[in-house]
């Protein structure tokens, strides 16, 4: 029968398991744009030390600062009660800190305390540690006065110091009268307590006096006790002479005496030191002669690395203590008369130190985490949890955080726990004090690099395409190629945990755009990476080695072919260092070669040409060999060099199951050596007739191993290559067959996948020819469900597809293929999880509800799925929502039904819903989808949006009359609630200054505002917005235009300046002397042409509808009439008549004439007529006198 107290440590066990898979906290990114986001509780970043000490005569200054978002706001505690910071005048925090400035004007011991600064912010407190605020002292010696200290000569002796308690301990020293320091040696020396200890006492010792000195140092203040004075009685009568005697003590007479202890007293004592401070040990020894001291330690040697004797052998310090240093420690007093040993038992304790202090902790909405606490100390410390700054016992019950000793584990955590949690480990030596914070964070994801970002890679070679991302809780990433497929992952590609999408080798086919995609159930992020595969940068034609005597011309050949959308860069290299080019040099290099005229044998070397692209490059090298001879007598041997002869007598030797010996004779050089042989085969089963190529060796062999393919019917043939070119082949050899062999090339790219809901397609890519090693290659592939200790079910094929048919929907199988020729298998492959077909999911979620609606968004809630329901992979839960109506009457809306997906595998699953509109009726249920098909639908849903901000006004127009500004608009396309009126503000504009700005509020029915000028020059700015019950909305703004009169305002400001009026002087005298001219030629009898003009209606000035808007097409087809017809405008100075015809010019000369017929005067002065023409061809024919206006005169000047 299990007691009471098993099943409660079976509960606890049972939770720690339950726990121990804790998510990874999250790590927030560095981005800036994020750290601007992040909410974030207080932290302390600086704060004054637990035992801070100030000097009396300075201000105090206890620093308290944090970090946080919102900034935290500050309160101090003085001796566990609220500090009111406010109510002390000599007291200021500092703003945006937490830190205290005390003006003590002397009074600084008012203000002794412990101190305790909290930072708090909304998503909760941290705490400094308690701060010890203690002011310097440095009291007075006290008066005393010191009779003469009498001591025999060879006895020991110590004179107290005592100095006065000061704040912190003051330094001691010893200083004669002179102010001059006590020369201490092996027998006069300062104990750890400030007292002076003589061994034992020379007369030479009462030719001084002793005084002890204290330093204080915060108020750098000296103090000195008041001086001993020695009366030492000998037996002989003292003499300088006596210093330099070598038995000092026998010359004087003085016995000799074993070592006592002077300090400290007794055998044996106990001593207690902490963990990482200093250990300090003091003996001294009376006796005469004086005592050697010498330390030992029981049971081990004394740690050499931080041991320091000082004192002249009378302190044993060891620096940085740690548990190995206690035990017993001896130290030893000798002379010749005998020897003393004191022990002391050391104990180390330890103040709380940490072994695992906690550490903020960023987590997601329903993860889990832990804070852990653990710190060592002698005696153990005790662990005490906090919750911003108050015990966490009496804090609020937290349901989903459970305490257990030393850690806190959170489970299932939710929006609003946020806080900051303290742990202190305390004993009776001190106390840790460490914050941490516990930040529940949601954050949609966010894409955290370039966007759009273009990856340039060469064909067949491996790239990575990065999609570095954050959310909370931590986003799920796919990609996907061109928008299509499912996620990518697996074969080709490998997706890694931080996004990156590994291409193992690209190809042609793989360029496109791919596009990762985060989500979360806050939302999703996307971008996308332009991949483009380029073609290798090769030099297909290489430079080739020469040999060529000095005074000639070389030419090293460098043909690169590159993709033609790279822009490739040729170098040359001789011996690795680039050369250099110039318009008079022997270099000189083109696109495809380089040319080296008259070299010498310095140009001799090896010359390297570089194709290089943004990202690849190609080379090849070649040797210069330039010989001494000269270019004559080169000529008449290189004349009669040429390409070696074919290697003759091939043979073959030494068969092997995959290698033979190859052996020729060379044929003659030519008069130049050969540099290389080449060997290439030809078989006849896969590609009978073509020779390829199989191995090249150096021109001083001729018998090689070649290294052959099982199961292959080789012959070779040989060619020979000189510095001239390439010899014929030689003959073929005989045919050489190889055995066969089993495969030893697993077959790649196998997978498994369902085309259809109850099968499952296997496919995988053949083997090469050279790859099969042997006839009747087949592919034996294996499979069975995942999961299960079942029979493997296999199938033999030769062709590269099997499809498994009658499966259960979207089930996990095991895959693995092997090749089999008629010599045996290839190594299995490695074992591939395929799946079966997806189908129709077949459940919908439940429970679909929403909470905390507001104008714009919701929450949305719902009951998940089985997942053995989902008859597929899981893609998302995807929600159907559309607006139904709006809550204001008449308004018609767009039904348009809209979807968004949500990917969570939560217990308690919720999604936020955003971008909706104010005040109206919505609709929606939820699917959930996996790849290939979406389920039944869930309970549809009707919630009602709040009321919002409105909309800006549909339109708001400005009339402006001479006295008044008419204002009109209408109500906003989207009122986003019931509009309770209208706001208008307005100020006069000037330049760039604007004047006050003046409101007037309009009841929701008025529509149009009259606005008086206080002139009529005046302009206004006009901001009109509709208000609902939530506020005001978008506002419209418009600028009233300029008054029409403003022109004759002008007009009469340019009339006044003197440039204008000379102007004007100008033109009236010219026109003065065109008048006398006129009347010169009238009175000689000149003739003047008349223009005859039609008669034309013209439109009315005022081209204004009914409305009494302004009517542009009118005026432009007005102004289309004038400009195509020019000759039919009326003459200068003719009027419009009301019925829109045109009157002749009030100064037309028809009037002087008898009749209409325009008949000559009897002197014959007058010649024409001055009435219009109807007749088009008589009026250009005839000439006719016009009035003698101005314009008239200019027109037959003209």
């Amino acid at each position: 029968m299990w007691t009471q107290e098993r099943w409660a440590a079976l509960a606890v066990l049972s939770i720690i398991l339950l726990l121990s898979k804790v998510v990874a906290p999250i790590e927030v990114p560095l981005d800036p744009k994020i750290q601007e986001e992040l909410k974030q509780p207080p932290t302390i970043v600086k704060q004054s030390l637990k035992d801070y000490i100030v000097d009396p005569r300075d201000n105090i200054i206890i620093e308290c600062e944090a970090k946080g978002k919102p900034v935290p706001t500050f309160q101090w505690r003085r001796n566990g009660k609220f500090f009111n910071v406010g109510k002390d005048p000599r007291v200021i925090m500092r703003s945006r800190s937490g830190t205290l400035e005390i003006r003590s004007s002397g009074k600084s011991e008012d203000y002794e305390g412990e101190y305790q600064c909290f930072a708090s912010n909304e998503f909760g407190t941290a705490i400094s540690n308690k701060i010890l605020l203690r002011v310097s002292k440095s009291p007075l010696w006290p008066k005393e006065v010191l009779e003469p200290v009498v001591v025999r000569e060879g006895e020991s002796l110590f004179l107290p110091c005592n100095p006065p308690p000061g704040l912190p301990p003051p330094e001691t020293f010893w200083m004669d009268s002179f102010i001059m320091p006590i020369l201490q040696d092996k027998r006069v020396s300062m104990g750890l307590n400030g007292d002076l200890f003589f061994s034992n006492v020379l007369a030479k010792d009462a030719t001084t006096d002793y005084s002890c000195t204290a330093r204080f140092e915060f108020t750098h203040t000296i103090q000195q006790k008041n001086p001993y004075t020695l009366k030492v009685l000998t037996k002989e009568p003292y003499n300088d002479t006596f210093l330099n005697s070598t038995d000092l003590y026998g010359a004087r007479n003085v016995p000799e005496t074993q070592p006592t202890f002077l300090s400290p007293k007794g055998l044996s004592s106990s001593k207690i030191v902490l963990r990482g401070e200093q250990l300090l040990l003091e003996c001294i020894a009376a006796g005469v002669p004086t005592p050697t001291i010498d330390w030992f330690k029981r049971g081990a040697d004394l740690p050499s690395k931080k041991v320091k004797i000082e004192n002249f052998g009378k302190t044993l310090r060891i620096f940085n203590v740690s548990e190995e240093d206690s035990g017993d420690y001896t130290c030893m007093a000798s002379n010749k008369i005998g020897s003393i040993r004191h022990s002391v038992e050391v104990q180390v304790k330890a103040a709380p130190y940490w072994l695992d202090n906690p550490t903020n902790l960023v987590l997601a909405p329903d993860e889990n985490g832990r804070l852990v606490c653990r710190a060592r100390g002698n005696p153990k410390p005790t662990i005490q949890w906090l919750v911003n700054g108050e015990p966490i016992e009496s804090s609020l019950p937290n349901p989903n955080q459970q305490v257990l000793g030393d850690t806190i584990l959170f489970h299932s955590v939710q929006i609003g726990s946020s806080a900051v949690y303290q742990c202190n480990a305390s004993n009776e030596h001190g106390y840790l004090l460490a914050n941490a914070f516990v930040n529940i964070l949601d954050m949609a994801p966010r894409m955290l690099g370039p966007k759009n970002q273009l990856i340039k890679v060469i064909e067949n070679n491996k790239t990575f395409l990065d999609c570095p991302f954050f959310g909370s809780p931590f986003p799920l990433l796919r990609w996907f190629k061109n928008g299509l497929g499912s996620g990518l992952d697996g074969g080709q590609y490998k997706l890694y945990h931080n996004g990156t999408l590994e291409i193992k080798q690209a190809r042609p086919e793989d360029q496109g755009t791919y596009t990762c995609v985060a989500s979360n159930i806050l939302g999703k992020m996307e971008n996308q990476v332009r991949l483009e595969v380029k073609e290798p940068t090769r030099i297909v034609r290489a430079p080739e080695h020469v040999t060529q005597p000095k005074g000639s011309t070389v030419r090293f050949h460098c043909r690169v072919k590159h993709d033609p959308s790279l822009p490739a860069t040729v170098t040359w290299l001789k011996d690795d260092k680039p050369l250099s080019f110039s318009w008079i040099g022997r270099f000189k290099k083109d696109e495809e070669s380089l040319t080296i005229h008259n070299v010498n044998p310095e140009d001799g070397g090896t010359y390297t040409c570089t194709a290089k692209t943004e990202i690849d490059e190609d080379s090849a090298s070649a040797r210069l060999t330039v010989t001494e001879d000269d270019i004559s007598s080169a000529s008449n041997r290189s004349a009669s060099a040429g390409r070696p002869d074919p290697p003759q007598d091939l043979e073959l030797s030494d068969p092997s199951a995959r290698s033979v010996r190859l052996t020729w004779v060379p044929g003659n050089e030519n008069n130049s050596p050969v540099t290389h042989f080449l060997v290439q085969f030809e078989e006849d089963r896969w590609e009978p007739g073509k020779w390829q190529n199989l191995s090249i060796f150096d021109g001083n062999l001729n018998s090689v191993n070649l290294q052959l393919s099982p199961f292959v019917n080789y012959q070779f043939r040989v060619i020979a290559i000189n510095a001239v070119g390439q010899s014929q082949p030689s003959l073929p050899s005989a045919r050489y067959q190889t055995s066969g062999a089993h495969p030893d090339v697993v077959p790649s790219g196998l997978k498994g996948w369902g085309s259809k809901k109850n099968n499952m397609e296997i496919t995988w890519q053949a083997l090469k020819n050279t790859e099969r090693n042997g006839l009747n290659l087949r592919y034996v592939v294996s499979w069975r469900r995942k999961d299960t200790e079942e029979e493997w079910d296999n199938i033999t094929t030769t062709r590269t597809k099997h499809i498994i048919h009658n499966t259960d929907t979207y089930v996990p199988y095991e895959i693995k293929i092997q090749a089999v020729n008629d010599f045996g298998h290839s190594p299995e492959s490695n074992i591939v999880i395929g799946y079966s077909g997806e189908d129709k999911p077949s459940a919908a979620p439940t429970e679909l509800r929403v909470s905390k609606i507001n104008s714009t968004k919701v929450n949305i809630h719902w009951v998940p799925v089985d997942p053995s329901t989902v008859n597929g992979e899981f893609k998302e839960y995807k929600l159907y929502f559309w607006r139904e109506a709006s809550l204001i009457k008449g308004l018609k809306v767009n039904k348009t039904k809209l979807h968004k997906g949500f990917f969570t595998t939560a217990e308690h699953p919720s999604g936020i819903l955003t971008e909706l509109f104010p005040y109206s009726k919505y609709k929606m249920y939820m699917v959930v989808a996996n790849k290939e098909y979406e389920g039944p639908l869930s309970n549809t849903v009707e919630f009602y949006t709040k009321e919002g901000e409105p909309g800006a006004p549909k339109y708001f127009r400005i009339q402006r009359h001479t006295d008044v500004v008419h204002l009109k608009w209408d109500k906003p396309l989207e009122p986003n609630g019931v509009l309770i009126g209208y706001t208008l503000q307005y100020h006069t504009v000037n330049g760039t200054q604007a004047g006050e700005r003046k409101v007037q509020s309009f009841p929701p029915n008025v529509t149009e505002y009259i606005m008086n000028l206080p002139n009529r020059f005046t302009r206004f700015k006009f901001y009109l917005a509709a208000r609902t019950q939530v506020g005001a909305g978008e506002v419209y703004a418009v600028e009233s235009p300029h008054f029409t009169n403003e022109a004759y305002k002008e007009q009469e400001d340019i009339a006044t300046q003197g440039w204008f009026i000379g102007l004007m002087c100008a033109v009236a005298l010219l026109v003065l002397i065109l008048l006398i001219v006129c009347f010169i030629k009238r009175s000689r009898g000149g003739k003047y042409p008349v223009r005859e003009k039609k008669d034309l209606p013209l439109d009315a000035v005022d081209h204004k509808d009914q409305d009494g808007s302004f009517d542009y097409q009118n005026e432009n087809r007005s102004l289309e009439r004038e400009s195509s017809d020019e000759d039919n405008k009326p003459l200068q100075g003719s009027q419009t008549s009301l019925d829109g015809n045109v009157k002749e010019s009030d100064d037309s000369l028809v009037d002087y004439g008898e009749g209409g017929d325009g008949q000559f005067n009897e002197d014959g002065s007058f010649i024409g007529q001055y009435t219009v023409k109807k007749d088009k061809e008589e009026t250009e024919g005839n000439e006719s006198s016009e009035a003698t206006s101005p314009v008239n005169v200019i027109y037959s000047l003209a």
